[in-house]
């Protein structure tokens, strides 16, 4: 089933009104009719990111706990991958978030990707997908 991976940033900004991104964020979930999917590092880094507010953590909570946004499971099986992807990216660096987004669209074949860091997920070129498609665009 087509799905749309999530980084943290707009999970960040969709939960917090007072984000530079919110409106933006806002406008392309709306847009979005594929279901959405992250993984548990980028919502560890959206956590952090959002602790001066647990209001805005718990929302995060409620996206997660719901049917908001699935889980993507990541496994032993999936650290090498993610290792030698953060290695390859070094120069960047890569995040674990990232290198965990990266590995579920090689391994589940999702191309697309709803984040805000578009200067990282430009450069990264999954095994099997070439370059990544971003939104919002």
């Amino acid at each position: 089933m087509p799905a749309v991976l999530v980084d943290a940033g707009p999970l960040v900004a969709l939960v917090d009104r007072g984000d530079a991104h919110h409106a933006a964020c806002v406008d392309a979930l709306q847009a979005i009719r594929d279901p959405l999917t992250t993984v548990w590092p980028a919502i560890t880094e959206a956590m952090y990111l959002l602790g001066f507010s647990w209001p805005a953590q718990r929302a995060l909570w409620e996206m997660v706990e719901g049917e908001g946004i699935a889980l993507a499971s990541l496994g032993r099986e999936d650290a090498p991958r993610m290792h030698a992807l953060m290695q390859k990216y070094r120069d960047l660096p890569m995040d674990l978030a990232d290198a965990a987004l990266v590995r579920v669209a090689e391994r589940e074949k999702l191309p697309r990707i709803f984040t805000l860091d578009r200067r990282h997920f430009r450069v990264y070129r999954p095994t099997g997908i070439g370059r990544f498609s971003i939104l919002p665009s």
